[in-house]
């Protein structure tokens, strides 16, 4: 594991190459005007689907609503209507709900800036919690979701089970300068070569420094 972790920085000094500012997810865009709240909806109408999904939905809601009162005051079945593209939008229509609950009797109405106090909300959880401290709030932490827990262990530097058990190994071994732009690089080298099933190996740009753990079968 130790060779592994020498080339990280050839590694991200390529990846950063190959995916400039300009490419990245909603949620990444969304730091150049950060707004927490924002920032916070978007992440939770963003798990378990596409990005494009995340962008459709989220545009609907914050032309509608764009503060928790507001959230709080629409109906379900509008809400619902308004997140549909979202997937899973019953459930994710009554978290945001609760969400904006717990954030106006809470927190005054304003997101909170703490890892303790966002996981303290129901239906926060810690990768969602590392995007509104980074992306809101400038924070240097490493938001780890589906790709930047996998691609790490294919790689070699963390041999890892759980997102949660890859952000403490990561923080370990990534240099703090790469923290910053990690999550906006691997979701979209995850998305398009290093795939969770056969991955594009023949046209990965980094293929000479990957050992390919547990790649059983590539492109």
């Amino acid at each position: 594991m130790k060779k592994q972790q020498n080339n990280i920085d050839k590694i991200m000094k390529v990846l950063i190459r190959k995916y400039p500012s300009n490419e990245r997810t909603t949620l990444n865009r969304m730091r150049k005007k950060p707004n927490a709240f924002k920032i916070l909806i978007s992440c939770l109408l963003s798990l378990r689907t596409q990005d494009k999904n995340t962008e459709i939905a989220s545009k609907k809601l914050f032309a509608v609503a764009e503060t928790p009162e507001a959230i709080l005051k629409l109906p379900i079945k509008k809400l619902e209507k308004l997140i549909f593209s979202s997937g899973h939008y019953k459930k994710k229509a009554r978290t945001l709900k609760s969400v904006c609950k717990e954030i106006i009797e809470r927190f005054n109405g304003r997101v909170p800036s703490t890892k303790e106090e966002l996981l303290s909300i129901k239906g926060v959880g810690p990768k969602t919690a590392n995007i509104v401290m980074a992306f809101a709030f400038r924070k240097h932490v490493l938001p780890i979701d589906t790709h930047c827990h996998r691609i790490p262990n294919r790689l070699g530097w963390v041999k890892t089970k759980t997102p949660e058990e890859t952000e403490t190994e990561l923080e370990k071994v990534l240099p703090r300068k790469y923290w910053r732009e990690f999550n906006a690089i691997f979701v979209q080298f995850g998305q398009t070569i290093c795939q969770p099933i056969s991955p594009f190996c023949s046209k990965c740009p980094i293929a000479e420094y990957c050992p390919k753990i547990g790649v059983e079968r590539s492109r």
